[in-house]
């Protein structure tokens, strides 16, 4: 279940990346966007450290565009190599297809506006078809540090004049949210696995019934 792996690697993570610092966002961006997905939380470590140095919010958010920049870049890389099928298996042929009409349309723009866009939206297929779709490697990185750059620097400025209120709510209140947290991951999972064991393969069967009677 990814959802519950990512909860757990938050939680576990919390202290170690405040602990790190900046460079501690370098990693949680390489975790995030390419291997194990940590939704908001890129932006709740930006949002914390910079609370505890508020005039080294620029550097947060900094460390957090870097981070999350060399982590997509990992995934892209990756999958050029995987081609559509690396792309279709994990995250389905009908969504896959609807990415792929995004960058038909214009592959910056793609690129750039889902990098600002928070949770829940998926960053990962876009970077991934990216590289499927062999998008010229600088236009690819300027399009994500562009979009990057927008949404953790605000972030952080945004931690800068409310981080201290925000800290004091996660600080009182962060094992109950981590307990919703979980549960709400276990149920994503068990949701993604009748999804992709048994509603998925019932739909690919129905539509390949025609075919053959064709």
């Amino acid at each position: 279940m990814p959802e519950m792996g990512s909860i757990l690697l938050l939680g576990s993570s919390l202290k170690s990346v405040l602990r790190l610092g900046g460079p501690g966002l370098i990693v949680v961006g390489l975790v995030d966007n390419s291997v194990i997905p940590i939704p908001g939380g890129m932006d709740l470590f930006v949002i914390l450290l910079t609370a505890h140095n508020r005039e080294y919010w620029w550097y947060y958010g900094l460390m957090a565009t870097a981070g999350a920049v060399l982590g997509g870049y990992v995934t892209y890389r990756l999958s050029k190599k995987g081609g559509k099928e690396g792309l279709e298996k994990k995250f389905g042929k009908r969504r896959a297809e609807k990415v792929y009409k995004r960058f038909e349309k214009g592959g910056f723009s793609t690129i750039a506006v889902g990098s600002i866009i928070p949770p829940p939206f998926p960053l990962v297929p876009v970077l991934m078809a990216a590289g499927v779709m062999q998008y010229p490697w600088r236009k690819f990185v300027t399009a994500l540090a562009a979009g990057r750059a927008v949404r953790f620097f605000a972030i952080a400025f945004l931690g800068k004049l409310y981080g201290t209120a925000l800290v004091g709510w996660v600080s009182r209140y962060y094992k109950p949210f981590l307990y919703v947290l979980i549960v709400l991951g276990v149920l994503g999972g068990i949701a993604a696995l009748v999804y992709f064991k048994w509603y998925r393969p019932r739909q690919q069967r129905s539509a390949d019934a025609p075919a053959k009677a064709a």
